[in-house]
């Protein structure tokens, strides 16, 4: 592990606080669902823990929710869609798959274990996986461009590679608690049409669109996308046209942002 670079972005910062507090998927969801963007950032955190949104057992419990919405998101920018989508009422099932992705932007280790190792021992076929197994990757965070304030000790080791596996138990993906397997994933609908709009936004070429490592994230090979890109063109959800080398894909909505206002609508 390498201690954190004084030019480095957030985007690569490996931070042992949230992952082991946890995905929140609940306390994000009802605090994301009430926020007013007529407020300033400041005053919706404020307003979350006057009146706990968040139905928070103790007040410690709040202050950190506090300090991970704080960290983990910008709801008025770059995270408004998704903000959007739990103003729309979107199920948590539905939603968990946008809050995965969107943490993952600056949430640099669970990004990293999720594309770097659960993909991997998925595509191997691993079976049951053990938080030990996660350290030596752990160890080596630093050579993938994984940046931290402080070595971490074994403590902290072991504390981070349990919490990596419960987010992922907690997402779906994993099932099991103290050996963890892999769960029958599968991405809903309206979940897999969002986070079409959102990798367009950054890629707009289909071919390498398909073949995002971002799919990882979710269990899924190239393969699998265009599966669901064929079903969906079927059913005139979108336009997805295959010519030799050559694809073309319309989505319903311009942006990711059209699209979760649309939802919200």
């Amino acid at each position: 592990l390498t201690k954190r670079d004084a030019g480095a972005t957030r985007a690569n910062v490996v931070s042992s606080f949230t992952i082991v507090k946890g995905t929140m998927v609940e306390e994000c969801y009802a605090a994301l669902a009430a926020w007013d963007f007529d407020r300033t950032k400041r005053q919706n955190l404020d307003h979350v823990r006057e009146v706990n949104l968040v139905g928070a057992k103790s007040q410690t419990w709040l202050r950190d929710v506090g300090k991970v919405l704080n960290r983990r998101f910008d709801p008025a920018g770059r995270d408004r869609p998704l903000t959007l989508l739990a103003k729309a009422g979107w199920g948590l099932d539905e939603w968990k798959p946008a809050l995965l992705w969107h943490m993952t932007r600056d949430e640099f280790l669970f990004r990293d274990f999720l594309v770097g190792w659960l993909y991997p021992n998925w595509a191997a076929g691993a079976h049951r996986l053990r938080p030990e197994e996660l350290y030596d990757f752990l160890r080596e965070v630093g050579r993938r461009g994984g940046v931290t304030e402080h070595a971490w000790g074994e403590a902290t080791l072991e504390r981070v590679a349990v919490g990596l596996l419960r987010m992922a138990a907690d997402f779906g993906l994993l099932k099991g608690t103290a050996v963890r397997e892999f769960a029958s994933y599968h991405l809903p609908e309206r979940s897999f049409l969002y986070l079409l709009h959102a990798f367009r936004d950054a890629e707009p070429n289909p071919r390498r669109l398909i073949e995002s490592p971002e799919w990882k994230m979710f269990l899924m090979e190239p393969a699998d996308v265009e599966r669901e890109l064929l079903r969906l063109h079927q059913f005139q959800k979108l336009h997805y046209d295959v010519a030799g080398s050559l694809s073309h894909l319309t989505l319903p909505c311009d942006n990711a942002l059209d699209y979760a206002g649309r939802m919200a609508a």
